[in-house]
């Protein structure tokens, strides 16, 4: 089944290049609904009261001498981000048909980022996460560089130099956990298990060191950030949806399932200093954000703010002890956070790329009056953004609320400083929203609202935010699972 799922993408490239150009955008479409299907059935087909198990696991050798093989499985961790980058690639390309100048090349790049994205969320073998981490660079380089805007080719070029140091940097972190322990092996179960750094060592801060730099820069973290506004800003709309919605979440997901369960002791060391930088990432991501004149700018600026929330949860939870409930919730509600994230950012992304459309720009000060232009855009502009800015009975906020209270069990001053950050995102899109959304529309009149294309892309969205708002015991059920595993896993070296 995760064979399947992980390279069936590449089934619909091959098809792609075999019949007539005309026809490849619905060729892409169509795959990726068919993968969204697949992933539904995984989801159908796991038990989720087990979600700290490994399921539909597949095992087979692949270098024996090397100690590395093709070992897949699922988990609490992996489900809602495979489910995640399923439904987004699906809702990118679909949202495409309105752009008529994409070529097949372009949605191909689509579908081989999605083997890489959910063959990383699946493999339990270092090696092949490694692999796949770097294979998930290379379509969107070319999405920035050659289909982005202005400053694209500057934006790609920064964009893979950063993230291929990062790549380089995991590969030292795996090849160091690699030789701690004997018989020498990439199984990712196997060496949590024998926790080859337990305690606080040379080696052991070398590698935290190198897991930081490689997470930090995809989740991003202050100062490893500059990468992402220019990204961002220069990629074309479906290209940012898959950049924002899911490869951030590489950055969280690393985080959770390799660094806090192999060199926690020497994490619990640093945890302090990571709270720090998550605070103030999470301050200067609001208020940068609220600096910026560009709407897809401001955006961008937001996923800084945001992720710092998951980099504190996971010091929080490198702190934990026995009974420590509190930090356990921290540790689900960081995994929470991508997903909503992802589906936050990206609607958002999306609905920024559906009004420059229409506006012909994206600079705030001249999109003043877009509700009385297209009213039922900028309802769903509303609504969103205020899921963005955690508005309770909206994911974002069950997942930010377990992260706050989780630190206030810890440092009370990170948990305050995070609920400023809270204040500060609500400033910057209550105003963005007066700006854009009030005020007299003579310059926008004429323009059409959601076409049905659009409409099917933004319900999805909305109906999963509201849904994992009202209802978030499933899916947090299905991840605190896996979360006991991590935490299990930090307490047996204490």
């Amino acid at each position: 089944m995760l064979s399947l799922l992980i390279f069936f993408p590449l089934v619909g490239v091959l098809v792609m290049y075999l019949l007539p150009k005309r026809v490849g955008r619905t060729v892409a479409t169509v795959t990726s609904g068919v993968e969204l299907a697949l992933a539904g059935v995984m989801a159908l087909l796991i038990d989720w009261s087990r979600g700290g198990v490994l399921q539909l696991e597949e095992r087979v050798a692949w270098v024996p001498t090397l100690g590395a093989s093709y070992h897949v499985a699922v988990d609490g961790l992996s489900v809602p981000l495979i489910l995640l980058t399923a439904l987004l690639t699906f809702l990118s390309l679909l949202y495409s048909g309105v752009e008529e100048e994409r070529p097949p090349t372009f949605h191909a790049m689509f579908l081989v980022m999605e083997t890489a994205l959910i063959g990383l969320f699946s493999t339990q073998d270092l090696l092949l996460f490694y692999l796949f981490w770097e294979a998930s660079l290379v379509p969107m380089y070319f999405i920035i560089g050659v289909w982005g805007h202005a400053d694209r080719v500057k934006a790609a070029l920064k964009f893979f130099l950063f993230t291929r140091l990062g790549g380089l940097a995991l590969l030292l972190a795996i090849l160091g956990l690699y030789l701690g322990v004997e018989p020498h092996t990439f199984d990712i179960p196997t060496l949590v298990r024998a926790q080859p750094y337990a305690g606080t060592s040379t080696a052991a801060a070398l590698i935290l060191l190198c897991f930081l730099i490689a997470f930090g820069i995809k989740l991003p973290v202050v100062p490893l950030h500059t990468w992402l506004p220019d990204a961002h800003t220069d990629a074309p709309t479906e290209g940012s949806v898959l950049l924002a919605g899911v490869l951030l979440k590489m950055g969280g997901y690393g985080l959770v399932r390799l660094a806090l369960p192999t060199v926690g002791d020497m994490l619990a060391e640093w945890a302090l200093v990571l709270a720090i930088l998550a605070v103030v990432s999470g301050l200067y991501g609001a208020a940068v954000a609220m600096a910026q004149e560009d709407l897809k700018r401001l955006v961008a600026y937001s996923s800084v703010n945001h992720m710092a929330y998951v980099l504190l949860a996971v010091a929080v939870a490198a702190m934990l002890g026995a009974g420590s409930e509190a930090r356990q919730a921290a540790l689900t509600g960081a995994m929470y956070q991508l997903v909503a994230h992802g589906l936050t950012t990206g609607a958002l992304f999306f609905l920024v790329g559906m009004i420059a459309r229409r506006a012909g720009t994206r600079e705030i000060s001249k999109l003043s009056g877009l509700w009385g232009a297209v009213p039922v855009l900028g309802t769903v502009l509303a609504v969103v953004m205020f899921a963005s800015l955690g508005l309770p009975g909206l994911a974002h906020f069950a997942a930010e609320v377990q992260i706050v209270l989780g630190a206030l069990a810890v440092w009370w001053w990170a948990a305050a400083g995070m609920l400023l950050a809270v204040l500060l995102t609500t400033a910057m899109f209550v105003w963005t929203l007066q700006r854009v959304l009030m005020g007299r529309s003579d310059g926008l009149k004429g323009l059409k609202d959601l076409s049905a294309r659009e409409g099917v892309t933004a319900a999805a969205l909305l109906v999963l935010l509201v849904v994992l708002g009202i209802f978030p015991g499933p899916l947090a059920k299905l991840i605190e699972g896996a979360t006991e595993q991590v935490r299990a896993a930090v307490l047996t070296r204490r």
